[in-house]
């Protein structure tokens, strides 16, 4: 006959590792009875038809039971149950004719024995609480999150994930704490409040003073921790100079979308000094991994799982977090399993997740997986958990505030673009190179090209003749190249956006018709355009429509239609698909994001097609305006035009 009291337990049991059947992983109850198990975990008193259904339903369980070290014949010795704990009045517990004994473990004649009120770490990433059982101390133990009650050979006691606000419960109530739990309440009282900068000797790269404080704070975390510092930032290089640091913390894997793996692979180049291989990953045929710094994208991130867990990865960076918000996705699912025998993870993502707890519990979960040891506890605390008699709803936010601080005095490293300005220049310039996704069509342009260069090359005489020709043929590669990065630059936009979570715009300028019509039938529902085809009124609506409306996300313009005379300050970002063939038509299309007198960082984007004529042109374009700020100090310029420079770069390279 099984005890209401071990079947309680096995309750308590499959609630403590349910997630709500978020994800089907075996572990808790299914999604017909995660209502009703956690409705019963939270009662401390059932009644003898909430047993008898509750028995019933954990059959299905045995399994998970029987791993958990619950006692499976005695829970199912038949369907009849017993109640002792109701066989005894109160009057009846601490008579003084009552005789203990021997399972009556606190009597007068032990008290030698007994140890006191006390929580220990053990290695399980658990503590151990034990005490001298009286209600008053019950009721603290159960505020603790995740707690379960243990009864076993090693005598009653309970357990609990390792948790700050958990250790801070059991010491206000007088527990001991052992060494190694204190250690970890120290650690977990480091902010950057009392952040001090630190020195990263080798990295190429120039760190901002709140950079320098983001990796001491990744530093002073052991390597786990989430940098949410807002878009244009720089979080990338934080990361980048913690590696920087720790050149024998290899194999680590960079993980991160599909058109941001070249831009790491650029700064890795431009940053580090370690001498790393780097390798980055492609298809979903795994193959062998040689690099000691591995670049890989969500989408093909499971095919290469058992690849790179045999490589043994040190450390996991996983850029755009927020790309693991849906528990039940492939790429989440293998992002979890890569990271867990990881020892140092750093998870990077500009979006504000404390406005939509549920998206960034999976990263909390990664980085410190006893922060929030429970889903269905931190979707009632932070979600507005609720049954809408359909499923469970968890899409509210609740508690943000206490959100914020727990993740700020443990994990989380976040400053807004705001609160770092004086610190930042005027203008943060970044190339970003994009996949060609015809990359053999372009090349064979780009060989003929060359060769008709060869076969021209000493026609001086006719050079003016001729330009008209040239130009002709690099407006067709320029075209070709755009085709070809159509695809990544509309995703880059798109990831942008969904970074931002809604509060950022983004100004994008092009040339050509084709490329603007692309991108607002793309984007048309957050999105305006200004082209040289668009009526005066036109344009002013769309000004203002950008500069007023949260709806409005983008502003798509031609360089020469838009890029002057236009105030688009709504936005302190611009990206470039298309290049011009001065830097002042440039920097006057930066400049739309600039607001007069006053300080504002605009960060600038040159999406840029990788190995292509858009790479000469640009820095070209960099050395131009060199040149031009030169003319502007009152110094003598170089006079040749870009054209010309761009065919001499040609002239160069094939010789």
């Amino acid at each position: 006959m099984p005890d209401v009291r071990l079947i309680q337990e096995a309750v308590n049991f499959l609630a403590g590792r349910c997630d709500g059947a978020l994800t089907q992983d075996k572990k808790g109850f299914n999604g017909t009875d995660t209502h009703f198990g956690h409705s019963l975990a939270k009662q401390e008193r059932w009644t003898k038809k909430q047993a008898a259904a509750a028995l019933k339903m954990i059959q299905k369980y045995k399994g998970q039971l029987s791993k958990g070290g619950l006692d499976v014949e005695a829970l199912f010795d038949g369907d009849e149950i017993t109640y002792p704990h109701l066989k005894h009045t109160p009057t009846q517990k601490h008579t003084p004719t009552q005789k203990h004994t021997p399972t009556q473990k606190h009597t007068p004649t032990q008290k030698q024995e007994e140890k006191p009120d006390r929580a220990v770490a053990t290695n399980k990433g658990l503590m151990e609480i034990w005490y001298k059982f009286n209600p008053e101390t019950l009721k603290v133990v159960k505020n603790i999150p995740g707690r379960h009650f243990q009864d076993n050979n090693r005598g009653k006691y309970w357990t609990a994930p390792i948790t700050t606000d958990g250790i801070e419960i059991l010491k206000k109530a007088g527990f001991t704490i052992d060494p190694v739990l204190e250690e970890y309440l120290e650690q977990s009282k480091i902010t950057m409040e009392n952040m001090e900068e630190i020195e990263v000797p080798g990295l190429k790269k120039k760190l901002f003073p709140y950079q320098k404080k983001g990796v001491a704070f990744i530093e002073a975390k052991g390597g786990r921790a989430l940098v949410g510092d807002e878009m244009g930032l720089g979080k990338t290089l934080q990361a980048l100079a913690w590696l920087q640091l720790h050149p024998e913390k290899r194999p680590a894997i960079i993980l991160c979308p599909a058109t941001l793996k070249l831009n790491w692979e650029k700064e890795i180049k431009e940053s580090l000094t370690t001498k790393d291989h780097v390798q980055i990953l492609e298809g979903t045929k795994p193959h062998a991994i040689t690099g000691n710094i591995i670049i890989i994208n969500y989408d093909i991130l499971n095919d290469w799982l058992k690849k790179l867990q045999a490589a043994q990865p040190k450390v996991l960076i996983f850029d755009e977090a927020h790309y693991i918000k849906n528990s039940k996705a492939t790429r989440t699912k293998a992002t979890r399993k890569l990271a867990k025998d990881i020892p140092h993870v750093i998870a990077l993502t500009g979006t504000p997740i404390v406005n939509r707890p549920a998206e960034g519990y999976n990263i909390f979960k990664i980085v410190d997986k006893n922060l929030f040891p429970n889903w269905m506890d931190f979707a009632r605390k932070y979600c507005g958990l609720k049954h809408n008699g359909f499923g469970w709803d968890y899409r509210d936010a609740t508690n943000t505030e206490e959100l914020h601080r727990i993740l700020a005095n443990s994990i989380m490293v976040r400053r807004k673009k705001a609160e770092v300005l004086k610190e930042l220049p005027e203008k943060i310039r970044t190339f970003t190179p994009l996949e060609l996704s015809n990359e053999k069509e372009y090349q064979m342009a780009e060989r003929e090209f060359i060769k008709y260069i060869l076969d021209t090359k000493g026609m001086a005489a006719a050079r003016n003749a001729k330009k008209a020709e040239e130009l002709v043929k690099v407006e067709a590669l320029k075209q070709l190249a755009v085709k070809g990065k159509i695809k990544q630059s509309t995703d880059w936009i798109r990831n942008f956006l969904e970074a931002g979570n809604g509060n950022s715009k983004l100004v994008v300028f092009a040339i050509h018709k084709e490329v603007i019509n692309a991108l607002m039938k793309e984007f048309k529902d957050v999105a305006v355009k200004i082209d040289g085809s668009t009526p005066i009124d036109e344009r002013n609506m769309a000004v203002e429509n950008f500069q007023n409306d949260p709806k409005v996300k983008l502003f798509i313009g031609n360089i020469k239609a838009a890029g002057v005379g236009l105030t688009l300050t709504a936005a302190s970002s611009v990206t470039f698909l298309e290049l011009p063939w001065t830097p002042g038509e440039l920097i006057q299309a930066e400049d739309r994001c600039h607001r007069i007198s006053q300080k504002n960082a605009v960060s600038i984007y040159y999406l840029l097609a990788k190995d292509s004529i858009e790479y000469r042109i640009a820095e070209l374009l960099d050395k131009k305006r060199a040149v031009l700020d030169a003319v502007l100090d009152g110094k003598k310029a170089d006079e040749k035009d870009l054209l010309t420079a761009l065919i001499e770069s040609y002239e160069r390279e094939a010789n």
